[in-house]
């Protein structure tokens, strides 16, 4: 052979090289290697620094396997069962609406049939404490959690808040594995997430994919920011933990975006701060409180915003004010835009709900408006969504379990209503009180001649009952005594 040839044959060993590389078919630490790359690594380019891609940090995928050893075993499955009437519903189906947001946990059971059904959690303490979704455990008669050792326990519901669908659980353990909690604010669009949890049942079954968006505002569950993913989460994931890349909790996986009832690649997870003051605000209060201003608003669209003499469209424009409403008394008026609360700017109106419903009610805000092409300062005082059955604390779980009774504490409108001064609200009812004819709405008054005004005096006179008691009950302005056997 000549000179020239085998240079030649050199040649076309070194193009063909080049086209293997080029076509995706040679790869290194899991990406194919694209033309333009195999042309960079023949020839070196003069300026590397301008042209490397901003995403090229590491040619390789991310190891999750040390977030799962860690993070792995503090996330629990969660069972609850109860009667159809009183447990959680989560897999109905508007036909009319083509796409829908749900939250994914207990599946919709047949009227009057047992309803059974699963989600997840993660244990925030090591005395026992879970955190999960309202949903997942809201009405049930009993919840059990398995750990990933094997075992179960049965778990008494400290409180939920289904306005922000969080509940708190508590099993009697100790020196258990804890979860790691971080920032949500600190979390980028486009990192890396692992979800952990239990799908269709099957425990601790890891998935991941990248944060999408942040603050996201849904139609049914404005004031919660939800974190926005595309990690793959199912029925069975609700309530399990949403893991940063340094093995912290960063949120709570809570709904779906689906035209099916599975996963279609959107999901939402509710930030961790919020849980985390839910959590707060139930273990030293035994109940939630979310700030109001009562407004309506919409958003500051461009030509909105031209037409009140603004230069951008952020903001929260008033369309209403509730009459006698902490808005009202503070002088906001339809056609305000709310710019800042306490110097925070308010960049969509979505943005708003989460931050008044945050405050604790009485908290004294200062807004910049927006109005007749100036700014001006308002003061008000915040006041409290009038929601009922907002939480329920660790003792109506105690006396649902035996009563078969879910008490919270009346509001300010409905004692003023009541025709007796104390007593605590029925929000559900099951089991033995549902058998002695109470029903959601009325009033008890007393245990066996003792009155109660909260759930921990209701819980005592419990624990010193034999197998029957009797409560007063408040119904439509009338008074009655019903017997109830609790065995």
């Amino acid at each position: 052979m000549t000179m020239q040839a085998m240079q030649f044959k050199r040649s076309l060993i070194a193009v063909a090289l080049i086209a293997a590389v080029g076509t995706g078919y040679a790869t290194f630490g899991g990406h194919a290697i694209r033309p333009a790359d195999a042309v960079a690594a023949v020839a070196e380019p003069a300026n590397e620094a301008a042209t490397a891609p901003l995403a090229r940090a590491s040619l390789g995928l991310p190891d999750f396997t040390a977030i799962v050893e860690h993070s792995g075993p503090a996330v629990v499955n969660i069972s609850a069962s109860g009667s159809s009437k009183t447990a959680y519903s989560g897999g109905g189906r508007d036909e009319r609406l083509p796409e829908l947001f749900r939250h994914f946990g207990i599946p919709s059971p047949d009227e009057g049939a047992p309803a059974r059904g699963m989600g997840s959690g993660f244990i925030v303490r090591a005395d026992g404490l879970i955190l999960t979704n309202a949903h997942v455990v809201s009405g049930a008669d009993e919840v059990t959690v398995k750990l990933t050792d094997k075992r179960e326990f049965k778990a008494k519901v400290v409180g939920l808040d289904k306005l922000t669908d969080i509940a708190v659980l508590r099993i009697d353990a100790k020196n258990l594995p804890v979860v790691r909690l971080g920032n949500p604010g600190d979390a980028k669009v486009g990192e890396w997430v692992v979800a952990i949890g239990a799908p269709f049942g099957f425990e601790n079954s890891v998935t991941a994919g990248i944060v999408s968006a942040k603050g996201r505002s849904l139609a049914s569950d404005s004031y919660v920011p939800f974190i926005q993913t595309d990690v793959a989460v199912n029925p069975g994931n609700s309530g399990g933990p949403l893991i940063n890349l340094n093995g912290e909790v960063i949120g709570i996986n809570s709904q779906i975006y689906s035209r099916n009832g599975g996963y279609q690649g959107i999901s939402f997870a509710i930030p961790i701060d919020v849980a985390m003051n839910i959590q707060e605000q139930l273990l030293n209060d035994g109940k939630v409180s979310h700030g109001r201003i009562g407004v309506t608003i919409q958003e500051v669209s461009q030509s909105l915003a031209k037409s009140f003499g603004l230069k951008s469209s952020a903001g929260a424009l008033v369309s209403s004010v509730e009459k006698g409403s902490p808005a009202a008394a503070g002088g906001l008026e339809p056609g305000d835009i709310i710019l800042k609360l306490n110097g925070t700017e308010i960049g969509s109106s979505s943005e708003l709900p989460p931050v008044v419903a945050a405050l604790k009610p009485g908290t004294q805000v200062k807004l910049q408006i927006w109005r007749k092409g100036g700014t001006r300062d308002i003061a008000l005082s915040v006041g409290e969504i009038p929601t009922p059955a907002l939480a329920a604390n660790g003792t109506e779980q105690v006396d649902h379990s035996r009563l078969g009774l879910a008490l919270r504490p009346l509001t300010p409108q409905e004692r003023q209503q009541a025709d007796s001064p104390g007593g605590l609200m029925v929000d559900s009812v099951s089991g033995p009180a549902a058998r002695a004819g109470i029903r959601p709405g009325d009033i008890v008054l007393s245990l066996n001649g003792q009155a109660v005004n909260n759930v921990k005096e209701l819980r005592a006179l419990l624990d010193k009952s034999g197998g029957m008691v009797a409560l007063l009950i408040e119904r439509d302005d009338a008074k009655i005594f019903v017997p109830v056997d609790i065995g």
